[in-house]
């Protein structure tokens, strides 16, 4: 079988593993789609490289995984707009909470779990997608892919106290959305 046979088959063969993978990472079906094709195109390109020493599917995924991480560097590397500085949003001069964005109590009176309540996940993912988009890769990294704080400070090639940083700040703003979309 010859380069152009196998790629082809491969297609066939794990197009829909490699996008169940690459939206499960990336939360977009879209850019999950396009990795996916990224995917292909760097495999057709290297095709000749692959000495069949691995399961082609294992090989792919490696590139797919490495698409991932460039496309979460490349995002990480765009400077932060924001319009205020977040810390003077939620705390005074004095370093306490301002009154007008104190938390509420989230005490649920039954003992439900919130991550159970599907609209409460479709609030948490609005208030996730509207954080600055390296804030949000960071917490879903951090808490949806369960990731460690060193290895997340490596792939995006961050410092650790810009990431302790970028964290505090993304957990203030998930808790003041929440707060106004959620439990008010």
């Amino acid at each position: 079988m010859d380069n152009k046979d196998a790629l082809s088959n491969w297609v066939n063969d794990y197009t829909t593993d490699l996008y169940a993978r690459a939206v499960n990472k990336v939360s977009d079906k879209e850019l999950a789609a396009d990795l996916v094709q990224e995917t292909f195109l760097a495999a057709a390109e290297k095709i000749n490289a692959f000495r069949g020493e691995s399961n082609p599917k294992t090989w792919l995924f490696s590139i797919l995984n490495n698409k991932i991480i460039d496309h979460y560097r490349q995002k990480v590397k765009r400077p932060i707009q924001f319009e205020n500085n977040t810390l003077a949003f939620f705390f005074g001069e004095d370093h306490e909470w301002k009154e007008n964005r104190k938390p509420g109590n989230w005490q649920l009176e039954n003992e439900t779990n919130l991550l159970d309540d599907d609209s409460f996940n479709s609030v948490l993912k609005q208030c996730l997608d509207a954080l600055p988009e390296t804030w949000g890769i960071c917490v879903k990294l951090k808490y949806l892919s369960e990731r460690k704080g060193d290895d997340i400070c490596q792939e995006l090639d961050i410092s650790t106290s810009n990431y302790w940083q970028i964290i505090h700040r993304a957990k203030l703003q998930l808790r003041d959305c929440i707060d106004k979309n959620w439990f008010k």
